[in-house]
């Protein structure tokens, strides 16, 4: 494709096991000129985050990589040796993954190079370019690092979610110190009011620790923990005010602001509220602490953002989705006492992304449906939406692979997916998203929070199951949704070969899977495989050594579904601790260790790499003599390195607060 008659190339690089993409901002040039710099100042907001999240993720993650950054910038020895190469592979699966920890099993990532490079390298920069505590010699920095990069018992997993074992002790993200999980979770009981019907999210924002023997929360905000990266949040967030589209967005972004500035929790939730009413934006974003993936308790939350703006043509699909979306409640498949008898507030959009920050850059997902709180989705309805230009992105750097031939059982398989896939696609996200999240309801006297560390599994298992069963629904092609019949069977061959095959090539032979949407995935496909054995709805066929799961009857594979959706939507609407325990802990932790090593060699022939992530484009403002902005221009060009150590140079605001 042609971007400002410039070839578009959507593949930057490959590395590790990661691929590096572009994504075009497609619709940008046709904005006006006060939704192009609303979008700017939104877009610097969302890069001056990036190192709350790598201290959030690991208590060391700064000093390391600004350790790394000053090797990889002023080493003066061979830079070709394989030493400094690795080195360098290294350094930019730290930037991929936000830390040490891998992006998606959380467990931590080994060196490719060796204790001794590493020290002689450091020994060999000049000091100003470390991260020195005053006056402390470069061999003290040495000493402080080995063992964290170099010792596997160390911080060895950023989420841990094994069973028996205490996760908080256990985990080495730094929501908790010198706390236990016992403790963090009477800590947050003890907060709880079971008459509130609107509890604010308590913990979602701070840092939970001991002082002398007390345990304390240390908020983030201006004046408190991340400061300086908040006021700089903050500084962009009032430039955007000045050119809002409308009073609401105005509003939006004035208590999102206020929310930072103060820390306070039902801020927050006023600001949800009004971010909910704002339906006639062009352009949104989301900015904040939002996702709490990494928090083995799902009680804390990254950082992240998006800036986006409204794919007017594709959003039509996901309109006619919120306008039925109190059909789709009433004929869930799931018990009446866990309906909703009146569904509110349901927008849903498509979007073309802008700009990627945080947990959201450079993995980002496809799909976001906001707010978390049970309740703000009961009383004020969601937010969904589907990023197209980068499931287009995905899309194009797919082509010519030999994926799908090397893991689909047949040319029909193959031809249904190149006809029906994206399009099956995009719609399942749909689903998930629009409806899925915020589908069903909690019964009186259940929070949210009683599923603990089964709970973001549950969750996502339940919007797939609640994608699933509609795609398979009549009512889509009746609704001009899905072209025809045989476009629901492309999505669930995708979703039964992801979840019982490929997926597993993400995680290294011997592991358990910890990631929720991979758990979700395998739970769901491994699930179905396991109930529909007698009718043989789900048949494991082996040809010429290779194993492949074909879907004999669809229609018996969506009541199974509907089946495990009812029983889903149980176990969140009562709180079902023990029943999601065991349902994930059957299904959707272990994998076949035959199998798994059988997936990752036909998968290594391929030569491809199962993580993809994103760059983003710079913008620039564009001024005329007297100073007056008269456009703003994206660009393609910039690389990942260049990216990376550029935002580094420009966007980095705070201490090494564990030097």
């Amino acid at each position: 494709m042609l971007i400002n008659n410039k070839q578009f190339s959507f593949v930057v690089e490959q590395f590790s096991d990661l691929r590096i993409l572009r994504y075009p901002v497609s619709g940008f040039e046709e904005l006006s000129l006060k939704q192009k710099e609303l979008i700017y100042y939104l877009s610097q907001a969302a890069v001056e985050g990036r190192d709350i999240l790598f201290d959030q993720n690991y208590k060391h993650n700064l000093t390391i990589r600004r350790t790394l950054e000053a090797v990889y910038e002023h080493y003066q020895g061979d830079r070709t040796c394989s030493e400094f190469v690795n080195l360098e592979v290294f350094l930019k699966r730290v930037w991929f993954s936000n830390g040490i920890h891998h992006h998606y099993s959380t467990a931590k990532m080994t060196p490719g190079f060796s204790r001794g490079f590493f020290e002689t390298t450091v020994q060999s920069i000049e000091e100003k370019h470390l991260p020195l505590k005053h006056g402390e010699p470069k061999q003290d920095l040495i000493k402080r690092l080995t063992p964290i990069l170099f010792d596997s018992k160390v911080a060895s997993r950023r989420v841990n979610q094994s069973e028996n074992e205490d996760l908080i002790v256990t985990s080495a993200n730094n929501y908790y110190r010198g706390v236990s999980q016992q403790e963090a979770e009477s800590f947050y009981a003890s907060k709880k009011n079971p008459e509130d019907k609107r509890p604010v999210s308590h913990g979602m924002n701070s840092l939970l620790t001991k002082e002398n023997g007390k345990i304390v929360e240390k908020t983030w905000k201006t004046g408190g923990l991340y400061s300086k990266a908040i006021e700089k949040i903050v500084y962009w967030l009032k430039k955007a005010i000045l050119v809002a589209e409308n009073s609401q967005q105005k509003k939006v972004i004035s208590l999102l602001r206020e929310f930072y500035e103060t820390g306070d929790l039902n801020t927050f939730d006023q600001y949800n509220i009004e971010w909910l009413q704002d339906q006639n934006s062009h352009v949104d974003f989301i900015n904040g602490f939002i996702e709490t993936y990494g928090d083995p308790l799902g009680l804390k939350a990254s950082w992240e953002s998006v800036v986006n703006f409204k794919n007017t043509e594709a959003t039509h699909r996901t309109e006619i989705i919120s306008q039925n979306a109190q059909w789709f409640e009433d004929h869930s498949p799931i018990n009446k006492r866990f309906k909703k008898e009146e569904v509110r507030g349901v927008s849903a959009k498509v979007i073309n992304v802008a700009m990627l920050g945080g947990d959201c850059y450079p993995h980002t997902p496809i799909g976001i449906n906001l707010p978390n709180a049970d309740w703000l989705r009961k009383e004020y309805g969601s937010k969904s939406v589907t990023i197209e230009n980068i499931t287009y992105a995905y899309e194009q750097a797919a082509k010519g692979t030999g994926f799908l031939e090397e893991f689909c059982y047949s040319d029909e398989e193959i031809a249904r997916h190149k006809e029906y896939g994206f399009q099956a696609g995009n719609l399942h996200t749909d689903l998930h998203e629009c409806l899925g999240h915020g589908s069903g309801q909690l019964l009186e006297g259940i929070s949210g929070d009683e599923l603990k560390a089964y709970g973001a599994v549950i969750e996502e298992a339940r919007a797939d199951l609640f994608a699933l069963y509609y795609i398979g629904d009549a009512k889509l092609i009746e609704l001009g949704l899905l072209t025809n019949e045989e476009a629901f069977k492309a999505e669930y061959d995708n979703y039964i070969r992801n979840g019982l095959l490929t997926q597993i090539t993400r995680i290294s032979l011997g592991d358990n899977i910890e990631q929720a949407h991979m758990r979700n995935r395998q739970l769901i496909a491994s699930w179905a495989y396991e109930k529909g054995k007698a009718q043989n709805v789900i048949e494991k066929m082996i040809n010429n050594g290779k194993t492949y799961f074909v879907i004999n009857n669809y229609e018996a594979l969506r009541k199974l579904f509907a089946e495990l959706l009812a029983e889903i939507q149980r176990i969140k609407s009562e709180g079902d601790f023990e029943s999601a325990k065991n349902l994930v802990e059957t299904y959707a932790v272990k994998i076949d260790r035959r199998l798994h090593t059988e997936v990752l060699d036909r998968y290594k022939k391929l030569n491809l790499a199962p993580y993809s992530g994103f760059v983003n484009p710079v913008y620039s403002l564009q001024k005329d003599q007297n100073g007056n902005i008269t456009d703003v221009l994206p660009d393609y060009t910039e690389g990942y390195a260049e990216q990376m150590m550029r935002y580094s140079r420009e966007h980095s605001w705070l201490p090494d607060y564990n030097s």
